[in-house]
C-alpha cells in the first residue's frame, strides 16, 4: 500500500509540474516539449509499478517496469536478433520497397485518368483486407523467412501512401498550374518543382501512417510462421511459456523502435517542409 499511496502523490506532483512546464514560455521550446514528454513517460512507469506491487499484481499476469528492465538488460543479445529479424529484415525493407511502389504507381496515376478511376477503387478494396487472413497466404507464397513478412509490409504501406501521394499531387491550385503552362513547362518541370514540392505535407503524412502500420505488419506476419528468430516469434513462443516480462521486453523494444523510425521521418519532414504553417508554428 506505501507503493500505491507513493505512487499517486509521486503523479500528483508530477502532473502539476508537467502542466506548469507544458504552459510556460520554456515549455514551447524544443528542450521544454522533450522534457514534458520524458516527465510524462517517466510518470507511467512510476505509476505502472506503484499500481503492480500496491495490489500485488502477480508478475505472470502484469510484470512492473522493475522486472521488464532487469529482462531487456539480460536479454540484449536475443532482442537484438530479434530487431534485426523483424526492423532491419521485415519492416525496413517492405517499406523502402512500398514506398517506391506507390511513388512510381501514383506518378502513373496523375498521368492517366483511367489508372485513376480504376486502380483508387480497387486499392481501397486491398486496404481493408484484415491482415490476419493476408499475412498466412503471404507466408505460404514467399516462405517463412523475412521476404514474407516484407509482402506483408509491403501490401500494407504501399495504398495508405498512394492515396496520400495522389491527393497531394492533385493539391495545388488550378492558377500556379496554368502559370507553369505559360512557361512552356513540361509534365516533368512542373512536376519536380512545382506539384511535388507542394505534395511533400501529404506524403510525409502518408510516410508516418506507414511507420507504424510496418512495424505491425512484419510482427503480425512473423505468428504465422518465422524462423527461431523475430518479435513476433518471441511474444508467441514467451506468451506459451508465460514468460510475460520477456513478452514485455519485447514490447517495449517494438515501440521505440516504431517511435525512433517516426521521429526520423518527422524530423525530415521538418526540414523538407520547413516553408509549411505547421513547421512553422
Amino acid at each position: 500500500m506505501i507503493w500505491l499511496v507513493g505512487a499517486v502523490v509521486f503523479w500528483g506532483l508530477a502532473w502539476a509540474l508537467n502542466v506548469w512546464l507544458a504552459g510556460s514560455r520554456m515549455g514551447q521550446r524544443r528542450a521544454g516539449r522533450i522534457a514534458v514528454a520524458t516527465l510524462f513517460g517517466v510518470t507511467i512507469l512510476v505509476l505502472w509499478e506503484g499500481l503492480v506491487r500496491g495490489f500485488a499484481v502477480p508478475p505472470v499476469i502484469l510484470p512492473g517496469p522493475s522486472v521488464i528492465g532487469p529482462t531487456i538488460a539480460t536479454s540484449l543479445p536475443v532482442l537484438w536478433a530479434d530487431f534485426v529479424q523483424t526492423v532491419v529484415k521485415g519492416a525496413l525493407t517492405g517499406f523502402a520497397i512500398g514506398t517506391a511502389a506507390a511513388f512510381v504507381t501514383a506518378i502513373a496515376i496523375d498521368r492517366s485518368p483511367f489508372l485513376q478511376r480504376g486502380l483508387l477503387p480497387i486499392g481501397n478494396f486491398v486496404s481493408a483486407l484484415p491482415i490476419v487472413g493476408l499475412a498466412p497466404i503471404l507466408v505460404m507464397w514467399f516462405g517463412f523467412d523475412w521476404q514474407s513478412k516484407a509482402a506483408v509490409v509491403v501490401v500494407m504501406v504501399f495504398f495508405p501512401l498512394l492515396v496520400n501521394m495522389v491527393a497531394g499531387l492533385q493539391a495545388t491550385d488550378r492558377l500556379s498550374r496554368d502559370l507553369m503552362a505559360t512557361w512552356s513547362a513540361s509534365y516533368w518541370q512542373g512536376l519536380f518543382k512545382l506539384r511535388l514540392p507542394a505534395a511533400m505535407p501529404f506524403i510525409f503524412n502518408g510516410l508516418k501512417i506507414a511507420a507504424t502500420l510496418a512495424l505491425i505488419g512484419a510482427i503480425v506476419a512473423e505468428f504465422f510462421g518465422s524462423p527461431i528468430v523475430g518479435m513476433g516469434f518471441r511474444i508467441s513462443t514467451e506468451v506459451g511459456r508465460l514468460g510475460l516480462d520477456m513478452v514485455w521486453a519485447t514490447i517495449a523494444v517494438a515501440a521505440l523502435s516504431g517511435s525512433a523510425f517516426y521521429g526520423l521521418i518527422a524530423w525530415i519532414e521538418s526540414r523538407v517542409t520547413f516553408w509549411h504553417p505547421s513547421q512553422r508554428g
